[in-house]
């Protein structure tokens, strides 16, 4: 393993380890080296308005703040059941408007989990002694509440490149794992971040500084 992919590895772990979104995996088109998009459709696909409406304006930042244009689906089209046809003329019509690249994402999952409420919060202690943690552990027998409940939400995005005289190619996918959120807001600001850097680190999208450099 190189220094250089030992410190990306680094600085993942540690930008993921204070955040509600971890990153589970990622895939990226072994054809492509790099990608600048220039006009880009993001589509946040969930049942909640609010969400869907913060995540896409954040990242419609993100991007413009990249001096690329950027434009949210909630003001491109709405949110209505879509026939396979209904898809086909959007991506016709988004052609035609000068789009080259879809940001979608999308929740497909959740699952409950449980874990030990007291050894969660106390993570940093290490008991060297048996009769020790023992005897802080052993609330397992008796309460029913010693472990506490929490959600995991399995999502999923993807960049696809819809360049005039070429397939709808997939360029890049990531899955993150959004853990016990409380806060939309929060919520949305770590998933971003998390995903702007992985693709930063993919060559995906420019950094700023890269971005202010170019101009």
């Amino acid at each position: 393993m190189t220094m250089k992919v030992l410190k990306s590895l680094l600085v993942v772990v540690l930008f993921v380890s204070c955040t509600t979104a971890d990153l589970v995996n990622n895939w990226k088109n072994p054809d492509i080296d790099t990608y600048d998009a220039t006009k880009v459709l993001i589509v946040g696909m969930t049942s909640n308005p609010e969400a869907r409406k913060l995540f896409e304006d954040k990242l419609k930042k993100e991007y413009e703040s990249r001096d690329i244009t950027a434009v949210t689906s909630y003001q491109y089209f709405d949110n209505e059941k879509k026939t396979e046809e209904d898809l086909s003329a959007i991506e016709n019509r988004l052609l035609t408007d000068g789009f080259d690249t879809i940001l979608f994402s999308k929740v497909i999952g959740t699952d409950s989990k449980e874990r030990l409420a007291k050894s969660y919060k106390d993570v940093d202690r290490t008991y060297r002694r048996f009769k020790d943690d023992y005897f802080m552990y052993q609330d397992i027998y008796y309460n029913p509440e010693y472990y506490e409940s929490y959600q995991v939400y399995h999502a999923e995005t993807a960049l696809y490149c819809i360049c005039a005289g070429k397939d709808r190619e997939l360029i890049w996918k990531g899955y993150i794992d959004v853990i016990d959120p409380t806060s939309v807001k929060e919520t949305v600001n770590d998933y971003v971040k998390l995903m702007l850097f992985v693709m930063e680190e993919q060559k995906l999208i420019a950094t700023k500084e890269e971005a202010k450099a170019n101009t």
